[in-house]
Parts: structure tokens; C-alpha cells; sequence
């Protein structure tokens, strides 16, 4: 089984900000939070990588409010049909470390966050970790660092090959 897990916040919701904080989605009226683009890419490359696995679910650390944001804009932009991922496929959660229990119980195989203590939480639980984006320090032990989505495709795609090559 291979099953992806992507965060949504800077990974497919750009930041809105130069500093890279979500101010404009977070605080911006809903018409300021709808116009909040993509991350370039995010939506065509997902499209590429929903083929390559069984499933693929959103996991999102964030509050009621923001959560029906993130609903809001993902139907505004069209984000099921424009991807492939089915609309119910969207976790929440409080906590960022909290992510490790979807993961766990989703089967995740492969994730994507922004974030490096998401990743230390998903360590012994997701085989292949991507920390997505500029950082401004190493990635976690066992976690492959990619800058944009394009790199990222490269990257997921190397480790399915291996894992094909291999028999896993």
C-alpha cells in the first residue's frame, strides 16, 4: 500500500506573506483569504502524484476557524476535481505532533510538510518524509529536503522507483 499525506498551510496555500506567514489567509476577509494563491505548482503536481498512490489524504493542524477557511478555499479553487484528491480526504488536527496519529491511521507511507517537528513526530511511523520549502536549517535525521514541487515529484518518484525495484 502506498499512501501520501500532504500539510496544506505553505504547502498548498502559499503563505500570502514575504516573511511566509499566512497573515492574508488568517486574517484577510473571505475575499482577501480566497484570493490567497497556490504554492506555484502544487496543484498540477499533485494531479501527477495522485496515479502513483493508492490514496492521497490533506492533514492540517489548525482550528475550527481556519479549518472552515481551508475548506472554503480548497472548493473556491476547485481543488478536488483540479487534483484528484476526493474532497473527504481532509484530516484535522490541534496539534502538529498530532499528525502522527492520522498518519498511523491512514496507513501514510509517504508525507510532505514545511514543517521539521512534524517530522520528528512522524520518525518510526512514515518511511519517507519531504520537508517542503526554503528552511533555514538542516532537515531532521531520515527526512529529504526539497526547495518547490517540482523537486518534490522528483524526489517522491525516485523513492517509489526504489521501492518498486526492491519488491516493497
Amino acid at each position: 500500500m502506498r499512501n501520501l499525506g500532504v500539510d496544506i498551510g505553505r504547502v498548498i496555500i502559499d503563505g500570502g506573506a514575504p516573511s511566509g506567514a499566512d497573515t492574508q489567509f488568517f486574517t484577510g476577509d473571505t475575499a482577501r483569504m480566497l484570493a490567497t494563491p497556490a504554492v506555484p505548482g502544487a496543484f498540477a503536481t499533485l494531479a501527477r502524484l495522485v496515479p502513483l498512490f493508492d490514496q492521497v489524504w490533506l492533514i492540517s493542524k489548525c482550528g475550527e476557524r481556519v479549518q472552515r477557511r481551508t475548506r472554503l478555499w480548497l472548493d473556491h479553487h476547485d481543488f478536488a476535481a483540479r487534483t484528484g484528491i476526493p474532497r473527504e480526504h481532509l484530516r484535522f488536527c490541534l496539534r502538529r505532533p498530532d499528525k502522527a496519529t492520522h498518519c498511523a491511521e491512514l496507513g501514510i507511507t509517504h508525507f510532505v510538510d514545511d514543517k521539521p517537528d512534524v517530522h520528528r513526530a512522524l520518525r518510526g511511523i512514515v518511511a519517507h518524509r519531504y520537508l517542503f520549502g526554503p528552511q533555514r536549517a538542516d532537515p531532521p535525521a531520515g527526512v529529504t529536503a526539497t526547495r518547490d514541487w517540482a523537486e518534490l515529484f522528483a524526489r517522491v518518484n525516485d523513492d517509489l522507483q526504489a521501492r518498486t525495484r526492491s519488491g516493497r
